[in-house]
């Protein structure tokens, strides 16, 4: 970028921050890994058939529905979580909504105030989590351009 002649590449997992004093408003799609130290009001969605990831640390909060392969929770989820591939519920993890997991793996300490619902291999191979909601489709090509 200065003066180094060479172009980065794209071709790495990206990794995203919320931090502690950062609260954000609105839904997020992404792909790679997604940190959530501050607050999100609004849905987090993974990019279809990726390998994302998001934790949320132990001050996070996020107030709506979280759709990813791998999920970590240390902190506040006011919403339904969606994992295909693994959901670790840490000793802090508070979640108010209904979770739909393939594995799960809750540390004494955590909370969930709702449902625990396994998905199924079928269900597990649909290209959304939560096809029953309607929502606006992620290109991750779309912003790549800019």
């Amino acid at each position: 970028m200065f003066g180094s002649g060479e172009k980065t590449s794209n071709r790495g997992p990206a990794h995203t921050l919320v931090s502690r004093t950062t609260e954000i408003v609105g839904d997020i799609h992404f792909s790679g890994e997604l940190i959530i130290e501050g607050k999100v009001k609004g849905n987090i969605y993974a990019e279809d058939e990726s390998d994302a990831l998001i934790r949320i640390a132990d001050k996070g909060a996020v107030e709506g529905e979280v759709c990813a392969p791998s999920i970590v929770i240390n902190g506040l989820v006011q919403g339904d979580v969606r994992s295909t591939t693994h959901i670790e519920l840490a000793a802090k993890a508070v979640v108010v909504g209904n979770v739909y997991y393939n594995l799960i793996e809750m540390v004494m300490g955590s909370e969930v105030n709702g449902n625990l619902m396994h998905i199924s291999a079928a269900q597990k191979d649909s290209k959304r989590l939560g096809l029953d909601k309607k929502r606006l489709p992620f290109n991750k090509n779309s912003i790549e351009g800019r």
